[in-house]
């Protein structure tokens, strides 16, 4: 394949470099507010509630890079769809069964050593929507004006995880 002929600006780079970073540089700077400075205990629910929302930072951020990369070109696909796709379907599966986990600690022994847990559940859950669904996160002007215009759309990922797709079934 030949090489893009448009560079990529330097802001959108820089854009999706700053969003890959700060999807990872929030898993132990989270880790660390929450159970240092506010002292959450490390109970299972509590772990398990933010290893799910680690994992979707996680595959956030892996999300930036491989657009970054699928950007820069020559490649036409987003890097890495196929595990992209595999997440989309693993990914409630997943979070179901760390919502049934936190859930029923919570209704067991309900306090900080399992709310927080669910709260952290139900936060990858959202940014699951947000990456694989649905565009949740509104942290640009641009963004806001096209809710406001708009309203919600299909988020980024799953524009990609489309086309992909549809190139590749059959």
């Amino acid at each position: 394949m030949p090489d893009r002929a448009v560079p990529i600006p330097p802001p959108v780079t820089r854009r999706l470099r700053s969003l890959a970073t700060l999807e990872l540089v929030n898993v132990p700077l989270q880790a660390g507010v929450w159970f240092g400075l506010i002292g959450l205990p490390a109970t299972a629910a509590n772990l398990a509630g933010f290893a799910l929302f680690a994992l979707l930072l996680v595959e956030g951020a892996g999300y930036w890079m491989a657009k970054l990369r699928q950007l820069r070109g020559p490649v036409r696909d987003l890097p890495a769809w196929r595990v992209f796709r595999a997440a989309r379907v693993a990914n409630p599966l997943v979070l179901a069964a760390g919502l049934a986990v936190t859930g029923h600690a919570v209704i067991a022994d309900p306090g900080r050593g399992t709310w927080p847990g669910l709260g952290f559940a139900a936060f990858a859950v959202l940014e699951h929507v947000n990456y694989f669904h649905v565009q949740l996160m509104h942290d640009t002007s641009a963004d806001l004006r096209r809710l406001r215009s708009v309203g919600l759309r299909r988020s980024h990922l799953a524009r990609d995880l489309r086309r992909a797709g549809s190139k590749h079934s059959g």
